[in-house]
């Protein structure tokens, strides 16, 4: 990766798409509206979009030739296994001091965000992740919150709050200094998804700071989105599969760093392996005293509609057709 004193950029924005022709163009013009004091760079990885995407991202680096870099794919990288595209052909290309994540069917919606987070970062050196809130856009019909909201109010996040959190963060809100993946470790390498070790990596190497300003837009249900399709074909056996995937990626974490970490991480797996039961619905287990504390860290709704569903089956189906519109 080149070193960030080779160069005058400051922020590399890392998106990854692919069959986004209906979205990245918002994505790219929310980069582009940034307001900032410093250059920035923005890196789209496609991933061998059959929609017009590339031809759409030509079109971008062709107007803005200094700030737009497309690297477009023949070849569907991650049907070759490769899962965590970012680091594998984004990062390595990143010249700025900090890179922001932002997936192409997401968006920004603050002109001063690259411009707030850095500020921060800047004054705050042993600062390694800086994320904000977040507003959730629903794309067709799906059972949703409004927002994604962790926190109520600016704060410092201890080490062990960002490996064991209550709930996500916003993808598109994260912020870390590039020197974080210059070397990417095997949890990170091993991960089915691309947040989660990165936010695992900053927590190893200092903390975090949470701005309460939803400064980005999340869209649920996506078409091709890593939610949707996990939900097509056996969703128990992937959600076992994905479970098998974070255990392991969890004890290369606690091997990296020496069991800093334990019980965060064994706090944070075992949340993991809760919320595969909640989505498969194994009520013994949703409703075992044992993992009270993350039945309740679940939204209102969830628990509504999972006592809705475990004591009276016939009323659960009556009210999603009244939420959807439609039979779920």
């Amino acid at each position: 990766m080149s070193g960030y004193s080779d160069s005058k950029i400051m922020a590399s924005i890392n998106c990854v798409t692919f069959n986004h022709a209906a979205y990245i163009r918002q994505a790219l013009d929310s980069f582009l509206m940034q307001k900032t004091d410093f250059e920035y760079e923005i890196l789209v990885h496609d991933d061998a979009s059959t929609d017009g995407t590339g031809d759409i991202l030509r079109e971008y680096a062709e107007k803005y030739p200094d700030k737009v870099k497309p690297l477009i794919q023949t070849e569907n990288q991650y049907s070759q296994g490769i899962d965590n595209i970012s680091g594998a052909f984004n990062f390595p290309r990143a010249r700025g001091k900090y890179i922001f994540m932002c997936d192409g069917d997401d968006y920004w919606v603050s002109p001063v965000k690259l411009q707030k987070q850095v500020d921060y970062l800047e004054a705050h050196p042993k600062c390694t992740l800086c994320i904000h809130s977040a507003k959730i856009e629903l794309v067709g019909k799906a059972l949703t919150e409004r927002r994604m909201r962790p926190y109520r109010g600016n704060r410092l996040l201890s080490p062990e709050e960002i490996i064991d959190k209550s709930s996500g963060y916003a993808m598109s809100s994260m912020a870390f200094p590039s020197r974080l993946v210059r070397e990417l470790p095997d949890y990170y390498v091993d991960c089915p998804v691309g947040d989660t070790p990165l936010q695992m990596m900053a927590a190893a190497k200092g903390y975090g700071y949470y701005m309460d300003e939803p400064m980005s837009a999340y869209r649920v249900g996506v078409a091709g989105s890593w939610t949707t399709e996990g939900k097509s074909g056996n969703y128990a056996r992937k959600q076992h599969a994905y479970y098998e995937r974070m255990k392991k990626v969890y004890e290369e974490f606690d091997a990296a760093t020496d069991g800093r970490f334990r019980e965060a991480s064994k706090s944070a797996l075992k949340r993991t392996y809760y919320h595969t039961m909640v989505n498969t619905r194994q009520f013994e287990e949703i409703m075992n005293p044992e993992f009270r504390r993350y039945y309740k860290e679940l939204t209102p709704r969830t628990r509504f509609f999972i006592q809705v569903q475990y004591r009276i089956p016939g009323g659960y189906e009556v009210l999603r057709r009244i939420f959807l519109g439609r039979k779920g």
